[in-house]
């Protein structure tokens, strides 16, 4: 069964705070790096099956904050690397 997370644009409204986000949601533990790079090594290595689930209105905040559309697409990139990430769009 796969954990299902879904994203809240709410907490994607700067940089800090989406780093802040990702290591919530994703449980990384205190030596995560708190950059794009690291975020993305983290998550070629998540071993637990997890739907990161999108909806319009998650799109449309992401869309609005740059750091926070950057984030969605290291996110897409390490889905790519990684079997166990999967990347959901609902309404």
């Amino acid at each position: 069964m796969s954990r299902r997370i879904k994203i809240d644009a709410s907490r994607m409204q700067n940089r800090d705070d989406i780093l802040d986000y990702m290591e919530d949601i994703f449980e990384f533990t205190d030596d995560y790096g708190r950059n794009l790079d690291a975020l993305y090594d983290r998550l070629t290595e998540v071993t637990e099956d997890i739907d990161l689930v999108l909806t319009h209105d998650a799109i449309a905040g992401i869309l609005d904050v740059p750091y926070a559309y950057r984030t969605m697409m290291v996110l897409g990139k390490a889905c790519d690397e990684n079997p166990h990430l999967h990347i959901l769009f609902r309404p």
